[in-house]
Formats: C-alpha cells, structure tokens, sequence
C-alpha cells in the first residue's frame, strides 16, 4: 500500500483515481475533488477543508479526521465508507451513496444530511442542525443517535433506531417500516402519513403526533403532554401514562392510563371502529375546541 504522510495536498484532483492508499496526518486545501473517483483508500488524521472530497469512491476508512465548512458535500455516490471518531462540520455530506458506517461521529451543520443513502449504519453520533437529516434513506441501523433538527427521516424505510434522542419536528413522515426502540422524541406532528411505524418503550412529547399513520403499534410507551394523538390513525397503542387528549382515531385499540380529553366526531370517523381501554377519560367531546361556540 502506497503512504502519504504529513502533506499539504492542493489543486484540483490532487490524488483523483487514487488505489491502495494511505493518507496520514494530512491536509486537503484550496482544490475541489481530491479523491474522486478513489478506491480502496484509508485516512487517518486527515483534514478536509476544500470541496466535493470522496466522490464515487469505493471501500473508503476514515479515522480521526475532520470536514471542515467548506467542505460541503463531501461524499456523494460512494460505496462501502466507515467514519470513526470524526467531525464533520460541513452541511450537505453523504448524498447517494451506500454501504455507510458511522461511529463517534459528530455532525456540527448536518444541512441536507444523508440523503437517499442505503445499507447505513450509525452508533454513536451526533447531529446537530439536521434539517430533513436521512431524507429518503433505506436500510437502516441506528443506535444512540443524538438528534437536532426537523423534519428527519422523511420518505425513509426499513429503519430500526435503539436508545436515541430525537428533538425533531415532522419526524418520519412518509416513511414505512420504521421501528424505535428505547428512546425519547419530542416534536410537534410525528409520523405523519407513514406505514408500519412501531415505537416501543419510548417517550414522546408532541402536538397532534401518530395522525394520519397506516398501522402504527405502540408498546409501553409514554406520551408527556402529547395532544391531538392519532388522529385518523390505525393504532394498536400501549400506554403507561396519561394522554392530554385523543382526536379523531380512524381504528384500533388505544390503551391508556389516562386520557384527558377524548374528541370523537361522528361526521369524520366511526367511533365504534376504536376500542378505548382507559378507567379514567376526564372528559368527551364530539367537537375539538375551535369548532365550539
């Protein structure tokens, strides 16, 4: 294997088509795309700080390195990438591409993140600014992933998350076969027009979250100030704890400790389609609240 060690590398395609390398303590600069179209290629404490880095590469490791801003969509079409202990600090990285591990990995401005990628896997990251992070993505692996953005996941399928932390607005929508275990999400309108979406031992907060879900099963769950839930959803839900109020399920059973307000509207939906399993419902409406006089 051919070694390159302690460079300042520049210039356009500084190592383009490069096979069996290695790059050690290392420095891309001031050139666009330095090892495009690369194969076979390990990086170790390397630093990127210029544009479109790892395109249509092939069985790429990258340990201790870094992607610095402008190093925005930095691996685009690729296929077999591992991450480990990195930072990437630049938006718009991981597009098309395939066979993609991450460990301890950080996302700084995860902007337009992993999108339409497959066969993932990710354990130990953190992604902050992470609008519409994995949009369209399939075949993934997820375990303690520490999420900051809206609208993740978007069209994806076949996902399993475990043990994560997900403050995302408009999480999953549009997806199918998306399964988490074990974790906390909190953002308003969860779920929105998926199929097959199963939440287990999880905890949730959310406005008018699991609406409009084609076979959403929830076991042991709890739902902290969640209001407006399931909405026009077919759910098999179990829930440990108390329901700020239920609006409109299309079928299913919902059990709960509690629900504070359940709102039926005979005219949207058939009430005898929903089995409530619940001792305490603190009170019933056939009208939500801005439909009263």
């Amino acid at each position: 294997m051919e070694e390159i060690r302690e460079k300042l590398l520049t210039g356009e395609r500084a190592l383009f088509g490069s096979r069996d390398l290695l790059v050690a303590d290392c420095v891309f600069d001031h050139g666009e795309s330095p090892l495009k179209e690369s194969s076979d290629i390990e990086l170790t404490d390397t630093l990127f700080r210029w544009k479109y880095p790892l395109w249509y590469c092939h069985n790429v490791k990258a340990v201790d390195c870094t992607w610095f801003e402008i190093a925005s969509a930095g691996v685009w079409y690729t296929e077999d990438i591992t991450v480990t202990n990195s930072v990437i600090q630049a938006p718009k990285n991981f597009r098309r591409s395939r066979g993609i591990t991450l460990t301890d990995v950080a996302f700084t401005d995860a902007k337009e993140t992993m999108w339409t990628c497959s066969d993932v896997k990710l354990k130990n990251v953190t992604v902050a600014n992470g609008d519409y992070f994995a949009m369209n993505c399939s075949d993934m692996t997820v375990d303690r992933l520490i999420l900051d953005g809206n609208y993740s996941f978007d069209g994806a399928k076949r996902v399993v998350i475990r043990n994560s932390r997900l403050l995302t607005k408009d999480a999953f929508w549009n997806s199918e076969d998306i399964t988490v275990y074990d974790s906390f999400i909190s953002g308003e309108y969860l779920g929105w027009n998926s199929k097959n979406l199963t939440l287990v031992n999880c905890t949730i907060e959310s406005l008018q979250g699991m609406c409009y879900i084609d076979n959403l099963v929830m076991k042991n769950c709890k739902l902290v100030n969640t209001t407006l839930a399931f909405e026009y959803s077919n759910v098999d839900a179990e829930i440990c704890s108390s329901v700020t109020s239920v609006f409109n399920p299309g079928s299913g059973t919902i059990r709960a400790e509690r629900i504070g307000e359940l709102i039926l509207e005979k005219d949207k939906i058939d009430p005898s389609k929903t089995r409530i399993v619940c001792s305490d419902i603190e009170s019933t409406s056939d009208r939500p609240e801005w439909l009263r006089g």
